[in-house]
This record gives C-alpha cells, sequence and structure tokens, in this order.
C-alpha cells in the first residue's frame, strides 16, 4: 500500500464518542506527505482518571477546543480517497464511526486497515504486537506515545513497512 491516511484517535473516558485528539498522517507513493493534529471538545465532556492517565489531556486543554465536525472538515479534504489505517483499527474505526453518529453526520464508509492485525501475521516473533513494540521493530522510535499524532506517525511507519 503506496497511499493511505494514519489515523489515531484519544478518548476522554470510556465513550467512544469522547475523542478529544486526533492525528492523521498521510502518505503518498510511499513517503509521509502531511501531518495533522488537533485537540477535540469530548462529547460526553468529561475525564475519566484512567483516560486522562494514559494520554495526560484534561479540562484545561480541551473546553477551548474545536467540536468534532469543524476538526473533520479539515481533515476530509485530507484524507479524500485514501484508505485509513490505524494500529488496532477496532478502536479508532468504532471512534470514528460513534462520532460520526453523534454529530448526525453522514458516514462515508472508509476503508479501514489493521496494522496490528498484519504484525501479528508477519511478525510472530515478538513478544507482542503493541504499538510501541511493532514500531521498534520497525525502527520508529516511538517518544511520545498516546500523543494522537506520534502514534499516527508510528501507524504509517509500520504501514509503510509491513503493508
Amino acid at each position: 500500500m503506496q497511499d493511505f491516511a494514519a489515523i489515531d484517535f484519544e478518548t476522554a473516558n470510556s465513550e467512544r464518542t469522547s475523542v478529544c485528539s486526533v492525528g492523521v498522517v498521510i502518505v503518498r507513493e510511499g513517503q509521509v506527505v502531511d501531518t495533522f493534529y488537533s485537540l477535540i471538545q469530548p462529547e460526553p465532556n468529561y475525564y475519566s482518571y484512567w483516560c486522562q492517565r494514559v494520554h495526560g489531556l484534561g479540562h484545561n486543554d480541551t473546553d477551548g477546543a474545536p467540536l468534532f465536525p469543524s476538526v473533520w472538515a479539515q481533515i476530509e479534504p485530507l484524507i479524500e480517497g485514501l484508505p485509513l489505517v490505524a494500529h488496532n483499527k477496532a478502536f479508532d474505526e468504532n471512534c470514528l464511526k460513534a462520532v460520526f453518529r453523534c454529530y448526525q453526520m453522514d458516514y462515508p464508509d472508509y476503508p479501514f486497515y489493521c496494522t496490528c492485525i498484519a504484525a501479528k501475521r508477519r511478525l510472530k516473533q515478538l513478544p507482542n504486537h503493541r504499538l510501541e513494540t511493532v514500531a521498534a521493530y520497525c525502527g520508529f522510535d516511538l517518544r511520545h506515545h498516546h500523543h494522537a499524532l506520534a502514534d499516527a506517525e508510528a501507524c504509517a511507519h509500520i504501514a509503510i513497512t509491513l503493508l
């Protein structure tokens, strides 16, 4: 796969609609050509202790942030015609579908691919297939794990290597 958009969401709580940040990496002809990152005001707008502990985001970060529809309006032209790739696509795809439903937006049925599934198939020798493990094996130094853009960059690197 030479052309795709790697995407990663962080959530404020256990609700998949509560996306509070997104990172997107655009890859064309096997090269990163663009990146996008934004904070998002989550819905529902509360932070669980565990989610906040994972990514470090809270109300101070997102209370002034835009709502998902205005953020997606910026992302949509960047990803037009591209398949989406995520590490553990079930999470990110479910977040995307849930937030589209939440804001009563028409979901365009994006094709989604999973680098975690690809890693499990091709890298059986790894002790686990978590993003940081697979990224390191593929030569990517994931220093800011659980920052949506850093995770999307790691996913893009894995996809370039494995897909």
